[in-house]
């Protein structure tokens, strides 16, 4: 290859290269700002192939979607002296890559400018407001004044802010735990009182119960004792109807009744003097 041949081909390799240093890309979802000297002349937002002078031109590439923002939970102080570990998300969006350049340069800077103005907003809209307040109706308009504060700042920095919600807001730690202590101790002695209530209320009805058993056992003993008269007194004016009838045939069924009673038992012994009335029957059923 002669010298000619080599100066063409070095020619043709820096064409190459000052061409493809001169052309760019720019994707769907990606914004471009062209510095020139490290200085910004240009902000191209539409997307497609792009140029640019070699060597004397750089471009720095931004995010042009909805982005989000997950700082760590800050512990805030309300008007109230309550403390609460609040959670927090922000979706902005860079929409000014000029200013974003000028004033933070880089994503990750604009995060942490931003965690600060988002974490600054709210303690010092919920620095005004009570624990009482967020748990009404009235949240909706502290969190729309937290949006509206962090949206003011954030356009310092070129950024757009669309949403701040409060994920979360719970009570410190060591505040639940002195909470739940409160609550058991409350509940034990609520408790204490039930049991105690229930306790009277039980002796109450006891002592009902027993009363009531002690009139209803008098009473059917009373009304035992006046049925077993009466049926004493009808016996008794049977068997008198039946003697005066037959009183020999009444004195003989008494007298069977007491030999029944008496001889019952085998192994009885009994001495009596053969002219005892006992053994009359006996005597004249012999003659």
């Amino acid at each position: 290859m002669s010298k000619l041949q080599y100066i063409l081909a070095a020619l043709g390799i820096a064409v190459l290269a000052v061409a493809a240093g001169s052309i760019y890309t720019v994707n769907q979802g990606e914004q471009a700002l062209v510095l020139q000297f490290g200085r910004p002349i240009r902000v191209v937002k539409e997307p497609g192939l792009k140029m640019k002078i070699p060597l004397i031109q750089n471009v720095v590439f931004y995010d042009a979607r909805l982005l989000n923002l997950d700082p760590p939970a800050q512990e805030v102080v309300l008007n109230d002296k309550k403390r609460l570990d609040v959670d927090s998300f922000t979706r902005y969006k860079i929409v000014d890559p000029l200013r974003f350049y000028k004033t933070v340069r880089t994503e990750y800077q604009a995060q942490s400018k931003l965690a600060e103005i988002v974490n600054s907003s709210i303690r010092k809209i919920l620095g005004r407001s009570t624990l009482q307040e967020l748990l009404s109706q009235k949240r909706t308009q502290i969190m729309n004044d937290i949006s509206a504060a962090v949206k003011v700042d954030a356009e310092q920095i070129g950024v757009s802010v669309a949403d701040v919600r409060i994920r979360r807001a719970d009570l410190p730690l060591e505040v639940l735990q002195a909470i739940n202590a409160r609550m058991k101790t409350e509940r034990e002695r609520e408790a204490k009182e039930f049991r105690a209530q229930g306790s009277q209320a039980a002796q109450k009805i006891k002592a009902s119960a027993d009363k009531e058993e002690t009139l209803i056992l008098a009473d059917a003993n009373k009304q035992a004792q006046i049925i077993r008269g009466q049926g004493d007194e009808q016996a008794i004016m049977i068997w008198n109807n039946a003697a005066g009838q037959d009183m020999e045939f009444y004195a003989f069924y008494r007298s069977l009744e007491a030999y029944k009673n008496a001889l019952s038992d085998g192994n009885a012994a009994m001495v009596l003097s053969p002219d005892s009335e006992f053994f009359q029957f006996f005597r004249q059923s012999m003659r």
